[in-house]
């Protein structure tokens, strides 16, 4: 079993006994670099033997195991547990106890590697030795770096006692001498500590301090202390899934040391604990119900970031929101060679979309007019560099060959192909991109009613009716009666059944009288699995259930495709999909994968994994929680203060209570059966609306 520990930009990845064996993927990580390649635990030269593996908080995990007796002996009476701390690099103690009758002399050896493999390099396999490294062994610690051009990562290695000999250090390992009385505990600590360009960072769990005192610690408790709790409900897994949910979006949160008031959500461990544009911006709308303020420092920290100029090796673009952004030493390892990549043609309408969202959720209407202007480049955008040629339509296609070939969600290099499957040729126009920008329309002329500003509402919704109109006129196939993908460089309409379409209903910009169409498309057994809807349909030409965006089935995908489904009245569809995903939750311990493989149900009776899927991973954590707002039909209006609900809950999940729902500033109940549905604690200026949600 493989453990993973997270917080912020710093994550490990190791086996469940605690060791780095070397594995690929192993190893501990802080800013996109493998600080620690290797770490391994030896009692008098042997391994420790595993008994149990703890993980009490997403950033601490606790290894528990006993040393190996000696040749001829009986079972070992020395216990060994190591709690393992993640955050600004890792801090390792170590308690030995001892339950034998007579003294246990010991050498305690904590053996280290650090490739300083960049994340992209760990990702693919194969790492590429460059630069130059260095070990300095000293007293006070071991140094190891690697230096790459005029830039460095490196990490410090120290131990402590709090009794005996201190540790002895050498080029590869740090030694404890231990003696150790009948029934008496011996404490040991080694800090891996991250330096970058010779700087050391500031330590997370400094041993002076108590654990629960750090700083993640005080973050945890207050996520948790501020967070929306289910009280009740008739179905134990959903609860268990949902406080999974709520445990791995807190841990996913990372804060700028420059702007520490602010917090946004990375994309996904071990991959991609990094800003990403498309990704924190959907998981931080899904996740919404649980914490507005996480969607708000996601579009602050993202709008510092905006484009500002045309760079072609960047892709940055004058408005435009950025793909992801990196930290390595080496920025030729990243898209586009840069540590700031904009190659993605969706974040810029979907940062829109959510300032709206944001404005209806009542975040506030100074934070929403500090980002107008912001909002208003990004429209800017998709009418400038957005519709390349002029046709109405936003489309992409990548300005440099170390760029995103595909630029939407679906972005690996075979993620957009025809029914027969030819891989379609860019500039390509997609179907939910369309969509996104719909709904950044609509989204801005709510923030110009937010300020009374009506002649700019008028503007906007005009131009989401008529893009509306052109849409359905131009991707509509009559022949096969359903959708197209997308158009490709010579607008050609891309014929492959998709879950794309699902986003444009989640948008709205589907004509209504052939919804139904698409609903019914998205439910065919070509398209779900039991486990949810696959990404393409099993008749298409390049379906394979095991390829990445092929086939496969996704968990943020299908929320959206629920969310649009219920939109336009679907209900029995959306609960199908949304109960089909929470089952797969279960089997999964309650964390949803970043992907599924797309397998029938009826053909393997637990989902089945994907090789390389991250987990914990932001949208997949976020997707129960919109799921759940999905079902409950909840529709916040704060611009024009009302709450909007009605729940259409399957009869499977009996009675749901759940406190703290974060609103306008302060928290309300909802307690809802079926259809049935109570809320409490609600403002006095605020008008609950039942039905009609959107």
């Amino acid at each position: 079993m493989t453990v993973t520990l997270v917080h912020g930009t710093s994550f490990c990845v190791c086996d469940d006994d605690g060791e780095l064996r070397g594995s690929p993927a192993q190893g501990a990580f802080y800013q996109d670099t493998r600080i620690l390649s290797g770490w391994n635990l030896r009692i008098d030269g042997h391994p420790v033997e595993p008994i149990t593996v703890q993980t009490p908080e997403p950033f601490y995990a606790r290894f528990v195991g006993r040393a190996h007796s000696g040749e001829g002996e009986g079972e070992s009476s020395l216990l060994v547990r190591r709690e393992r701390y993640i955050g600004g690099g890792m801090r390792e103690d170590f308690i030995l106890r001892n339950y034998g009758r007579g003294r246990v002399a010991c050498t305690v050896t904590v053996r280290v590697a650090a490739d300083f493999a960049d994340v992209f390099e760990v990702k693919k396999g194969h790492i590429n030795d460059t630069g130059h490294h260095a070990v300095e062994v000293a007293g006070t610690g071991l140094y190891l770096t690697r230096y790459i051009g005029a830039h460095s990562r490196g990490v410090r290695i120290t131990g402590e006692t709090l009794v005996g000999e201190g540790a002895e250090y050498s080029r590869d390992r740090i030694t404890f001498r231990v003696s150790l009385p009948a029934g008496e505990e011996w404490y040991g600590s080694v800090t891996a500590l991250p330096t970058v360009n010779g700087a050391a960072v500031t330590p997370l769990f400094p041993r002076e301090r108590p654990v629960e005192h750090s700083r993640p610690a005080v973050l945890t408790r207050r996520w948790r202390e501020e967070s929306p709790v289910l009280r009740h409900s008739g179905d134990r897994a959903l609860a268990r899934t949902l406080q999974r949910s709520r445990e791995d979006l807190g841990a996913l949160r990372i804060f700028d040391p420059e702007n520490p008031e602010d917090v946004a959500i990375a994309a996904g461990a071990p991959w991609f604990m990094a800003l990403f544009g498309r990704d924190s911006l959907l998981a931080s709308l899904m996740s919404l119900a649980i914490d507005p303020t996480l969607a708000l420092g996601t579009v602050q920290t993202l709008a510092r970031h905006q484009g500002t100029r045309v760079d072609p090796d960047s892709e940055e673009e004058p408005g435009r929101i950025l793909h992801e952004v990196r930290f390595g030493a080496d920025a030729s390892l990243a898209l586009g060679g840069s540590h700031i990549y904009f190659g993605t043609v969706d974040a810029t309408p979907l940062f829109v979309l959510l300032l709206g969202e944001l404005a209806r959720w009542g975040i506030g209407a100074e934070n929403v007019r500090a980002l107008l202007g912001h909002a208003d480049r990004a429209l800017e955008w998709i009418d400038t560099y957005g519709d390349r040629d002029g046709d109405g339509f936003v489309e992409y296609h990548r300005a440099t060959d170390a760029g995103l070939a595909n630029q939407g969600w679906k972005d690996s290099w075979d993620g957009v192909n025809f029914a027969d499957g030819e891989i379609a040729r860019s500039p390509i126009a997609l179907c939910e991109v369309q969509g996104y920008v719909y709904a950044a329309f609509r989204a801005r002329a709510c923030l110009a009613e937010y300020f009374d500003d009506h002649d700019t509402a008028r503007y906007w919704s005009d131009r989401a009716a008529d893009l509306k109109q052109r849409f359905n006129d131009v991707f509509w196939m009559p022949g096969p009666g359903r959708y197209a993908l997308g158009l490709d460089a010579d607008k050609r309409p891309i014929d492959s059944v998709t879950s794309n379409i699902g986003h444009c209903l989640w948008t709205g910009i589907i004509d209504t009288d052939r919804a139904g169409s698409v609903a019914d498309g998205l439910l065919s057994p070509a398209m779900f699995t039991g486990w949810g809807v696959r990404t393409l349909s099993s008749e298409m030409g390049a379906y394979n259930p095991m390829s990445y965006h092929n086939g496969s089935v996704w968990p943020h995908d299908n929320a959206l495709v629920a969310a649009g489904l219920m939109r336009y009245g679907f209900v029995a569809h959306a609960q199908r999909v949304a109960t089909a995903v929470l089952d797969a939750a279960e089997a999964f311990d309650g964390r949803l994968p970043e992907l599924m493989c797309g397998f029938d149900r009826d053909e393997y009776s637990t989902p089945v994994p994907y090789p390389t899927s991250c987990s914990p991973q932001a949208w997949s954590s976020a997707a129960p929680v919109h799921l759940l707002r999905t079902l409950l039909r909840v529709q916040p209006g704060m611009h024009r203060r009302e709450l909007r609900i009605a729940p259409e809950l399957p009869e499977s999940f009996g009675t749901l209570l759940i406190d703290d729902v974060p609103l306008t500033g302060g928290r309300i109940s909802i307690e809802a059966r079926g259809s049935w549905v109570r809320v409490g604690h609600l403002p006095e200026d605020v008008e609950l609306v039942r039905g009609n949600v959107h």
